[in-house]
């Protein structure tokens, strides 16, 4: 399984004649590469499911944590961030175009990459075990080796939109939040979700999936969407403050510091991706309660830290959705061209996941200059 992916990156303005925001996109560029150095970490002993590592899954413990921390918030603020989007793009266009263009938007990558890139990368991977390339490619397609990788996020916002049109069908003056909850009221959240969420791992693990998808991480999933599209109408995420933010940093921070204490002191106690032991409760209340701190911080400072809009933000803006789905084949490509090369494991991390990151840019400005790319990507 591919562990991780971004949300529909493509940022439309949040109504007709408003300016996009210049922080959300610093934000959404960010969350990209780190999409990116996370699969990199899983080569180099970062835990999670990937096409091809060097190193033995969860061997590292700076690159488990690595992962872990970026699990627990950033497949959460896209989904925050394609709610944030959903009902501006809904309103404008009508519940029937909407539908469509989530369907291209969508759907098209996910089939691409479903019936072709899928395939390809596996093939590319097992290069590695002295299999051709191209024969290797076509043998996969015959042999039925499809999947949506990282792109099971997409499938699950086509699930989303849908899910958005039929609320919105429900309820059609539905109006969004008028502003942010309290610290009390994020905790108890928190709290909620962690509970349903380790009650859902009780019968599916972190690790396996239903239909390509790791239900156990998705009640924060479906919070943060739904979340998103409450605070759109007023542009609640572009005024988040300091004193709002600032308790959740300190959560998260203390949260973070209790990770590796755990997980070096529990560890075979009982396992941490599911079950009805202690070690799974810690890792379902882990999640959200690390998450809100970094998703608050992020939306409080980019606006102060990350406001200028220059001609490589637009550029790095405009291709983040394309380099999310070019980057398997990249990642692997980069990594298998650098096993012979004898240095340690972390310092193979910092070079292949900064040339993957670079690399997934630029050969995604390559895909967005086919013709009618840029209507989909």
């Amino acid at each position: 399984m591919v562990s991780s992916a971004p949300a529909e990156l493509t940022t439309p303005a949040l109504a007709a004649g408003t300016e996009r925001s210049a922080a959300i996109d610093h934000i959404r560029i960010f969350l990209t590469g780190l999409v990116v150095l996370h699969h990199v970490a899983i080569v180099y002993g970062g835990s999670g499911g990937w096409y091809w590592r060097q190193e033995p899954n969860a061997s590292s413990v700076p690159l488990i944590l690595f992962n872990a921390t970026n699990q627990a918030f950033f497949m959460g603020f896209f989904f925050l961030l394609a709610g944030y989007f959903t009902p501006p793009s809904f309103e404008r266009k009508g519940a029937g175009p909407y539908l469509k263009d989530r369907l291209v938007r969508l759907g098209i990558p996910l089939v691409v990459f479903f019936f072709l890139v899928q395939p390809f990368t596996i093939a590319l991977a097992r290069t590695h075990e002295g299999h051709p390339l191209w024969a290797g490619w076509l043998l996969m397609i015959r042999e039925g080796e499809f999947g949506p990788g990282p792109l099971w996020f997409a499938e699950a916002l086509l699930l989303f939109a849908g899910g958005y049109a039929i609320w919105r069908h429900l309820r059609p003056n539905a109006i969004g939040a008028a502003r942010l909850p309290g610290f009390g009221a994020l905790l108890l959240i928190a709290v909620g979700l962690g509970l349903v969420s380790f009650l859902v791992r009780l019968a599916i693990p972190v690790g396996e999936e239903v239909l390509w998808m790791q239900l156990g991480y998705f009640p924060c999933y479906v919070f943060l969407f739904a979340a998103g599209c409450a605070a759109s109408k007023q542009r609640l995420l572009e005024q988040v403050t300091f004193q709002q933010a600032r308790p959740w940093m300190v959560m998260s921070l203390l949260a973070f510091v209790t990770l590796p204490i755990v997980f070096l002191t529990r560890s075979g106690q009982g396992v941490f991706e599911g079950g009805w032991n202690a070690n799974a409760l810690f890792y379902a209340l882990w999640d959200p309660l690390l998450a809100w701190g970094v998703i608050l911080g992020m939306l409080w400072a980019a606006p102060r830290y990350a406001t200028n809009a220059g001609r490589h933000t637009g550029w790095l803006s405009r291709n983040a959705y394309a380099a999310y789905i070019v980057h398997p084949p990249i990642v692997v490509a980069l990594s298998l061209m650098a096993v012979r090369w004898e240095v340690s494991p972390g310092a193979k991390f910092i070079v292949v996941g900064v040339l993957a990151c670079v690399g997934s840019f630029l050969v995604a400005t390559l895909v967005r200059g086919l013709p009618g790319a840029r209507r989909i990507l």
